[in-house]
């Protein structure tokens, strides 16, 4: 299917939304501060802040330029800000006051009029009229003066990047990293927003894409700063419905509290903090309005910092099982009881989110496994595993190593109890909903089936999670899918189908994601033809994974156009020899100036021929007449395609002579892509390609390194696909015998019964197809 990547709006369609509007403000804080904005209306926003020392503190943010949003759906970047007035009431609980010293400031980033970079602080309560809690603020902003008092500093209205609004608890201390007496929690609600003056009004993307049938992917940790109605307006901009999966991240959601020693470690009893079930409950509740269902995910990642010690998988030399992120987060061990019981309180915690906003109760285990590090250690050590596995287990140092029965044996009894972790949350799940709940499984099989560690999927893979253990699979592979490693994935799927026999029809497919914009372009390509793969394949529900990196890249996934449903190709061969009496033209389109000296400069337009036929010569009686003229009308003139075979040129060895394993060089292998397409090339140093798309399956012969292989399969439009990915450097060639697609060139077929008796041949001119690959 066709796709776009998007840089910028060009004559799509827009519509002007108020500056300041309240689905375009973002929050930011250090950890381990949380805080989230949601919308209340068209006019109205709140936030809330969750704070544990006497340093943290939350800005609200406008930026000028929408780095956020997808370009065809972002609105414009204007940073003059003169002649024009923001208005607002506030309201607060718990935060700051307006009128106390580091009561809530707002802070510009811009340039002075003579284009240096300044930062202005502008004291809210100078602009303030009512209670130091609930007052009707003005801004301004030609006039607006910085510093505690007025007067005070005029600011530069012309150029200013972004702004905010801090939020602080009662003791602020700038840079403290001392603790709070206990966990503070505030809100800020800004209502009755309201903008006037001459750059009051920005234009802003407004498309709508037709649905393509393809499903969104995210996360909380990547949209946690932003308000749901914006994620959602996104979503649904870019034509993706039904459902959408939403991992509730590693880091941002839980509440957080002091143990004795000092940590701030995850709160007992799974609960969620303030922002994030304000949050959530927003997303979910706005989600349902638009007919999106919320699949939640929860996996077994938390971030490092706020995960108890005993709770983390752990190498047999006693190392954490961490991620490669920065900072890194930690896997928690299936065998540690307390870590299991609390993400099944969190999942709890989201079942009634998720039923008091009236969705249907969907729930992700997201890639449950051991964790494997660089060196691939498995962390199957920590004590609580040990004392499972019957307190000396056999260790392994090197998943890639030789293993004995024993480590064998080890690795089935590590599949066991991470297969029992998940029934144990999916029965919770299942408890925790009034009605009926669906629980699906996420797989990453790229780890879980690498080719280097043999034995891992004995863990990471188990049997106790064949269907119908779970109502759904999911499968992700996108390293594979990025990297072009096709074999991979598609041995992959096959061994997956087996071991756990999950009908396609209970299958989900998520493609992506790409993490460097550098390669965009490239892995945007694959992802693409992957969400089309997974479709030939037959599942019947795809998600691109994730909206950040959609938005970021303008990836932009188009519906089928209505013609591309046809079928226009008959896949039949023209019913009769053609004489040598039959014409045959190879057609190039060559740009030719001449100059005024007389020199040429040639530009070749198309890099294949394009042949043209005349078939009529070898019509021979008038059956055989009468049948062309069926054959013309069932394909309705030129309407739709068949094959023909050319006379002169439709073997790979030479011209008409018999196939051989090796005639024709159609790529080299790199130890991952197994796709190759059929080709034929013309001339020696620089030769012309001619791509190949209706081979004769009954003759083709591949050879790989020069060995005859059967390992393949032949798919649409001569794609050959071997089951394994050829060793790098080795030569893959093919031999074939193969037809021409064409179709009539004319709406018109004129016969006369007088010339043809007369022996006068028709003129039955055909033309090529030519297709795509």
């Amino acid at each position: 299917m066709a796709f776009w990547l998007a840089r910028e709006r060009r004559a799509q369609e827009s519509t002007f939304m108020q500056r300041f509007d309240p689905r375009f403000w973002t929050v930011n804080f250090p950890r381990p501060a949380m805080a989230s904005v949601v919308t209340l209306g068209p006019d109205a926003l709140r936030i809330d802040v969750e704070l544990h020392h006497a340093g943290e503190l939350v800005g609200l943010i406008w930026d000028s330029a929408d780095t956020l949003d997808h370009p065809l759906l972002a609105y414009e970047t204007d940073r003059d800000y003169s002649h024009t007035t923001l208005s607002f009431r506030w309201q607060s609980e718990g935060v700051i006051a307006l009128d106390q010293p580091n009561g809530p400031t707002l802070t510009i980033e811009g340039r002075d009029a003579a284009g240096q970079p300044r930062i202005w602080y502008v004291r809210l309560w100078n602009y303030a009229e009512g209670t130091p809690i609930d007052a009707r603020i003005t801004l301004p902003f030609s006039s607006l003066e910085s510093g505690f008092g007025l007067p005070g500093e005029p600011i530069h209205a012309q150029d200013i990047d972004r702004m905010f609004i801090s939020l602080v608890a009662p003791g602020y201390v700038a840079s403290s990293t001392a603790p709070l007496a206990s966990r503070f929690n505030g809100s800020v609600v800004m209502s009755e927003i309201s903008t006037d003056g001459a750059h009051g009004m920005l234009e802003l993307g407004d498309v709508l894409l037709p649905p393509h049938g393809e499903r969104m992917a995210t996360a909380y940790d990547d949209a946690y700063n932003q308000t749901p109605a914006r994620l959602l307006r996104g979503v649904i901009g870019l034509g993706y419905r039904e459902d959408v999966v939403h991992y509730v991240g590693m880091s941002h959601f839980m509440r957080l509290a002091r143990e004795a020693g000092g940590n701030l470690w995850v709160a007992p009893g799974g609960e969620l903090c303030t922002p994030a079930s304000r949050w959530h409950a927003n997303f979910f509740e706005l989600a349902r309005a638009e007919d999106l269902e919320v699949i939640v995910s929860l996996s077994y990642e938390v971030f490092d910092a706020y995960c108890p010690e005993s709770w983390k998988q752990r190498t047999a030399s006693g190392a954490p099982a961490l991620t490669g992120w920065v900072p890194p987060s930690s896997l928690l061990s299936p065998a540690q009881q307390p870590a299991m019981a609390w993400l099944a309180e969190v999942a709890a915690a989201f079942v009634v989110l998720l039923e008091t906003a009236g969705q249907p109760v969907r729930f992700q285990i997201g890639e449950p496994w051991w964790w494997i590090t660089p060196s691939r250690e498995i962390c199957l050590y920590d004590d609580a595993a040990r004392a499972a596995f019957g307190g000396n287990p056999p260790v392994i140092t090197d998943m890639a190593a030789p293993l004995d029965a024993s480590a064998v044996a080890l690795l089935d009894a590590a599949g066991d109890l991470l297969a029992q972790s998940t029934a144990a949350l999916t029965a919770a799940v299942r408890a925790a909903a009034q009605a009926e709940a669906e629980v699906l499984l996420l797989a990453f099989t790229p780890t879980i089936l690498a080719a280097d560690m043999p034995e891992l999927y004995r863990a990471n893979l188990p049997t106790g999670w064949a269907a119908p253990a779970f109502d759904r699979l999911q499968l992700e592979d996108y390293d594979w899918l990025t990297a072009g490693a096709d074999a991979a994935r598609r041995s992959a799927y096959a061994f997956v189908d087996a071991r756990l026999g999950y009908a396609l029809a209970d299958q989900d497919y998520l493609a992506g994601f790409v993490l460097d914009p550098a390669d965009a372009e490239q892995f945007w390509t694959r992802i693409d033809a992957g969400i089309d793969e997974a479709a030939a394949r037959g599942i019947p529900r795809r998600y691109v994974w994730a909206l950040p990196q959609i938005n970021r890249d303008g990836f932009t996934r188009l519906a089928p156009a209505s013609e591309q449903a046809m079928n226009p190709f008959d896949n039949v061969l023209y019913p009769f020899a053609l004489g040598r009496s039959a014409s045959v033209a190879p057609e190039f389109s060559t740009s030719i100036a001449v100059t005024a000296s007389g020199h040429e400069r040639r530009n070749s337009l198309w890099a294949d021929a394009r042949l043209h036929f005349d078939v009529g010569p070898g019509i021979r009686s008038e059956p055989e007449l009468s049948e062309l003229i069926a054959f013309f009308r069932a394909r309705r003139g030129p309407a739709r395609g068949f094959r023909i075979m050319d006379p002169f040129d439709n073997s790979s060895n030479g011209m008409t002579s018999a196939p051989t394993m090796l005639d024709q060089l159609i790529g080299v292998g790199d130890g991952l892509v197994a796709d190759f397409q059929l080709i034929k090339s013309y001339g020696g140093a620089e030769p012309q390609v001619r791509p190949i798309t209706r081979p004769r399956p009954e003759t083709l012969m591949v050879s790989i390194g020069g060995v005859a292989s059967t390992a393949w399969t032949l798919g649409e439009k001569g794609l050959l696909r071997l089951l394994a990915a050829p060793p790098a450097g080795a030569e893959v060639r093919a031999g074939f015998r193969f037809d021409v697609p064409v179709r009539f060139a004319e709406d018109r077929l004129d016969v006369s019964a007088v010339n043809f008796a007369a022996g006068e041949a028709p003129s039955v001119p055909l033309i090529e197809i030519r297709e795509a690959v």
